[in-house]
């Protein structure tokens, strides 16, 4: 099993082999929508997860989300693509409860080594308070695996990206980067030392800035994964029906993804998402670079929380002094929409 490379049997890594978001909305164009009082967020919103209504005080959060992999090591591949299924319950404010694995892989991969991706996204569901039940797997010439998460939410709790107000104060609970950051390690252009650290943020779960934020006055969030940062953001913006301000100088971007992002090493992803939202974006003239990893796809990224202003020190405050969460910074603000343009870097 030592001699397994993952990534070396995918084409695409973690996220950045998600199907971009223009795209995607022209595949479910069309596709007949059924109502029901009791759906209160469905596929036709750009939201994590779908929600459903079981009583007054108690609604069901499902997700499913499985990707090739990010990881040589398959215990860490199953850690990081459980992590980034989880996710999608916090950022609508829900408890993962039950979750069920979703895996292809190679016929002639060894038992040892799809044991332990299995393994990994066990040991990170045991952290995360949920349950295993079961699954489905079939076989596949390139690996992949992933979750289909069910949780809970009060339905007077729940979160959406649609939420946010004129005025909120966007706060961010990772670094920048993830996605150019494990191109690089693919392409053998970083060292161990990065390597470890990458895994590191993309195995940390959502959990525990989830577990915080629920303490205040939070109008809106989401989970920066596969449409990066400006992706995410931009469906935040155009369902809250307000234009959002980016402080491009309270980022926590990483170094050493600037640097490769400077040297133009990007996954495929970065044009994907560049293609999407860029129409929609003033970039304020700022450094190309920057903006790469701003439209850069994240495995396993943080939560975009949209907090009301008189509570966004005292969160910010709650979130650094936590510990397990990796890099709280507060990166811009939500405003009026005055037409055009949704999203002004500054």
């Amino acid at each position: 099993m030592a001699d397994i490379q993952l990534t070396k049997l995918a084409e695409c890594a973690g996220c950045g082999a998600k199907v971009g978001a223009g795209e995607l909305s022209k595949l479910l164009e069309g596709l007949k929508v059924h109502q029901d009082p009791n759906l209160l967020v469905g596929y036709d919103k750009s939201d994590d997860a779908s929600v459903y209504r079981l009583s007054e005080e108690l609604a069901l959060v499902q997700t499913v989300d499985f990707f090739p992999p990010i990881a040589d090591d398959p215990y860490t591949f199953g850690a990081i693509a459980a992590a980034n299924a989880l996710s999608d319950v916090y950022a609508m404010g829900g408890e993962p409860k039950l979750a069920l694995n979703v895996m292809a892989v190679p016929e002639d991969m060894p038992r040892e080594a799809v044991h332990a991706i299995l393994r990994g996204g066990y040991d990170k569901a045991y952290e995360a308070g949920a349950i295993i039940t079961g699954g489905h797997s079939i076989y596949d010439k390139e690996p992949k695996y992933g979750m289909a998460v069910t949780g809970f939410v009060h339905p007077d709790k729940l979160l959406t990206n649609a939420g946010a107000r004129p005025g909120d104060v966007l706060i961010y609970t990772k670094p920048v980067g993830i996605g150019v950051l494990t191109a690089g390690i693919k392409g053998g252009l970083t060292d161990e030392q990065t390597r470890e650290y990458a895994q590191a943020l993309m195995t940390t779960l959502n959990k525990y800035a989830r577990d915080i934020m629920v303490g205040y006055r939070v109008h809106a969030c989401t989970d920066v994964t596969g449409f990066g940062m400006l992706g995410h953001l931009l469906e935040m913006a155009q369902g809250s029906g307000v234009e959002i301000h980016l402080e491009v100088a309270g980022l926590s971007l990483i170094p050493q993804a600037l640097e490769l992002a400077r040297l133009g090493v990007l996954p495929a992803g970065v044009y994907r998402n560049r293609h999407f939202a860029q129409s929609w974006v003033e970039d304020g003239g700022v450094e190309l670079a920057v903006q790469d990893l701003l439209y850069d796809p994240q495995t396993s990224g943080g939560l975009m929380i949209a907090v009301e202003p008189q509570d966004a020190p005292a969160l910010l405050e709650a979130l650094r002094g936590d510990g397990r969460v990796p890099a709280p910074q507060l990166v811009g603000r939500a405003a009026e929409y005055a037409g055009g343009s949704r999203i002004f870097l500054r």
